[in-house]
């Protein structure tokens, strides 16, 4: 039987790289061009060869801390050396945090920040077995679990801060988007949507939160020109609230957080109510995001280059992934 799929990366012992069919993707009732293949098939006419130290086997190591400052005041640190990637291992990680700050009935405030040095919170994993990410259950909202856990996340009844040190790309940005408030390293945060220079669709809302953070324009300058955002343009152009000298970010961040805890919960949990109504996008803007993006992933012009990023040697250490924006700018003119 033939059906309309998304399509998503494995990473095989053998140190090839392989578009594999992910039947337990949302169905894609609005595009017209994914293509049609028979169930078990690779949709790669070729492997992508990948080197060894690109490779990783799963683990279930802790990647996202909790700590609870005060009952009033969490912090949550994304910890995955050496890039700090999204990956599937990582979902069930946020999602409980996500949980317990949608039920805590002491938290009003929590900060995100990295454990990582040079990134915050980096692209999803492309070297990750497709069944661990197709095979974890919609959440709640009825969205896929990473777009579900965001909009939870800006809609939980406490303040929500990004603290940015390092590279914010991808998801990171995306994660980034979806808290309240957002403050990044004037000489050391770096925001961005890689994606379009890489043939993907970007899926985790970023296209339903950037217009109304600043403005269509600059959203579109940021999501199709696919170019590294420094803080301090990532300040004008409104990306984040403000950016800071790296000496000042986490005396700021934890100012302002402690402040916010010292607050009345219900006051809080309403005042954001109200701009929640005012300012957060509807679901059904973000769920077409993800669809799309696996598909994109299946088009040839996405898997030639990502084939040719990972032979310049994304998804590990190294120049690609810490100026990824220029990378991908070349992608097209090699």
């Amino acid at each position: 039987m033939d059906i309309q799929t998304n399509k998503f990366y494995s990473f095989h012992s053998t140190g090839s790289l392989r578009l594999w069919l992910c039947t337990t993707c949302l169905p894609i009732r609005s595009i017209t061009h994914v293509p049609r293949l028979g169930v078990g098939h690779s949709i790669l006419t070729k492997e992508i060869q990948v080197p060894e130290k690109a490779s990783r086997t799963a683990t279930n190591v802790k990647r996202i801390h909790l700590q609870r400052r005060s009952p009033e005041y969490w912090r949550v640190t994304l910890d995955h050396p050496p890039l700090n990637i999204f990956g599937p291992e990582s979902i069930p990680q946020l999602n409980e945090i996500i949980t317990a700050l949608e039920t805590d009935k002491d938290v009003k405030v929590v900060v995100f920040d990295s454990a990582v040095e040079g990134f915050f919170l980096t692209h999803y994993d492309f070297l990750a077995k497709p069944e661990d990410t197709t095979g974890l259950p919609p959440g709640p909202t009825g969205l896929q679990p990473l777009p579900d856990m965001l909009v939870r996340l800006s809609r939980a009844p406490v303040a929500s801060i990004a603290s940015i040190r390092g590279r914010a790309t991808g998801v990171g940005s995306e994660l980034a988007l979806a808290c309240d408030m957002r403050f990044a390293s004037r000489e050391k945060a770096i925001l961005s949507h890689w994606e379009v220079g890489a043939g993907v669709v970007p899926g985790g809302g970023p296209m339903a939160r950037l217009p109304r953070l600043m403005g269509r324009g600059r959203a579109l300058e940021v999501l199709l020109g696919a170019d590294d955002i420094p803080g301090d343009l990532a300040e004008l152009y409104g990306y984040v609230n403000r950016s800071l000298p790296d000496s000042a970010l986490d005396a700021f961040v934890e100012s302002l957080a402690t402040r916010i805890a010292s607050f009345d919960k219900r006051a809080i949990s309403e005042t954001k109510h109200f701009a929640d109504v005012a300012s957060l996008p509807p679901d059904f803007e973000i769920a077409p995001e993800w669809d799309v993006c696996f598909a994109s992933i299946a088009r040839p012009a996405a898997q030639k280059r990502i084939k040719a990023l990972m032979e310049l040697g994304f998804h590990k250490p190294g120049d690609v992934e810490e100026r990824l924006g220029y990378y991908v700018g070349q992608l097209g003119r090699r």
